[in-house]
């Protein structure tokens, strides 16, 4: 068995000698750690800008894209107010056509029209019936069918030849 004695006694070290050993053992290793996160940041922010300086191209041309469109967006609005437009006048139209058709065909031969007013889904009639019965009878078909909310005989008056009379029809229903 051996033994090591040292009979020096150890000498303690002052405050300038345990900063040297701590710069000489452990700084570097700290240095060279910082060193590469520095570099990796590098690295990262040559990436960022490259990534920055791709989203800012897009955005121009995007704007570009837009210019060039925005002309073509409102004309496609404007066409497509215009075509709103023109098909409620169709329905309008059909509702009109409807309306009047269904007056002609219902009106019977007997009845002799004298005036007939036409409105927006409202009809306004003056004419002479030689038979009141005749003139009765299209007024009840017409309050049967129900094809218009309002209607209304005003003003009959017996004339020579027969009654004189003013029929509105207001509301037309068009189904």
């Amino acid at each position: 068995m051996r033994y090591k004695i040292n009979l020096l006694e150890k000498k303690e070290l002052n405050l300038l000698d345990k900063l040297t050993f701590f710069c000489l053992n452990y700084l570097r290793y700290i240095i060279v750690i910082t060193q590469l996160v520095v570099i990796g940041v590098f690295f990262y922010r040559f990436q960022i800008d490259q990534r920055i300086i791709d989203l800012k191209e897009g955005v121009e041309q995007k704007k570009e894209i837009v210019k060039i469109v925005l002309p073509l967006l409102n004309e496609a609005a404007k066409i497509d107010k215009k075509t709103l437009i023109i098909g409620e006048t169709l329905l309008k139209q059909k509702s009109f056509s409807k309306m009047v058709d269904y007056f002609l065909t219902s009106f019977p031969e007997t009845i002799i029209l004298t005036n007939m007013e036409v409105k927006d889904g409202s009809i306004k009639v003056t004419g002479n019936a030689g038979d009141i019965q005749h003139l009765q009878a299209f007024y009840i078909l017409l309050k049967k069918e129900n094809k218009f909310k309002i209607i209304s005989l005003q003003n009959i008056k017996k004339i020579e030849t027969g009654y004189n009379f003013v029929l509105i029809l207001d509301k037309f229903i068009n189904t």
